[in-house]
């Protein structure tokens, strides 16, 4: 049983073009993600998706740079671009990660990996479509699900944002064990969609990274709560919507 994060990629974003390319510190984005799950104890490979868009090419070529393995598909049908890379690769059990989430916590990522190899739900997440289901701050957002069902999704989706989103079918038909945590943080935002938001992964970066990865969530929180003002960079940005 092989157990993949796949994490998904391009440049082309409608609020901050080539995201997942901007630098922190000295790397890319992207590196720093890659770097972050390598950390994971659990998972046995990671795989970028990216599009075979020319424009994606730097993406594919860093991935490799880190050593990651690529695959490239559909740049619109994400659906389909998991379900090739996951069976490409050989994994059965997939973590879906979104490029975007410079301060991804594995801490949490191998936690519920853990519950999800212990359990007999088909999805654990601790994002999902209903946000008032979240308790993590955004940017820590991971789903793991079977091939089976990645499969399921990919041979029923018809509608545009099922297949745009990856997991809108699987949350809709499946069962879901929505992991939570002891206190509400949803109300903190710590991906990379805006120019705000990286102007505070950037402030988060440059208080806590000293070249190596070794602050996570409640490090995080620790330095927002000293330091107040850092959290009202991008609380006024508010989340694309799911069409």
């Amino acid at each position: 049983m092989r157990i993949g994060a796949i994490i998904q990629a391009r440049m082309g974003s409608t609020r901050l073009e080539g995201k997942v390319m901007k630098e922190l510190e000295g790397k890319s984005v992207l590196s720093h993600v890659i770097e972050r799950v390598e950390q994971s104890r659990l998972i046995d490979e990671i795989i970028i998706a990216t599009t075979i868009h020319d424009r994606d090419s730097v993406i594919a070529s860093e991935a490799n740079r880190c050593g990651v393995k690529v695959f490239r598909g559909s740049e619109d049908d994400v659906l389909s671009r998991y379900y090739f890379a996951a069976k490409e690769n050989n994994i059965d059990i997939i973590l879906r990660i979104t490029s975007d989430c410079p301060v991804i916590d594995p801490n949490i990522i191998d936690e519920m990996v853990d519950i999800y190899l212990k359990s007999n739900y088909d999805l654990v997440s601790n994002a999902g479509i209903d946000a008032g289901k979240r308790t993590f701050p955004r940017g820590l957002d991971i789903s793991i699900f079977s091939l089976e069902l990645l499969e399921e999704a990919f041979n029923n989706s018809t509608r545009k944002y099922e297949r745009e989103h990856v997991t809108p079918y699987m949350y809709e038909n499946s069962s879901v064990f929505y992991y939570k945590n002891d206190k509400n943080y949803s109300n903190h935002r710590w991906t990379l969609d805006t120019p705000e938001d990286y102007e505070l992964i950037k402030e988060i970066y440059n208080h806590l990274y000293k070249g190596k990865h070794d602050f996570y969530m409640r490090d995080i929180l620790d330095l927002l709560k000293g330091n107040p003002e850092l959290f009202k960079i991008n609380q006024h940005i508010e989340q694309k919507k799911i069409k």
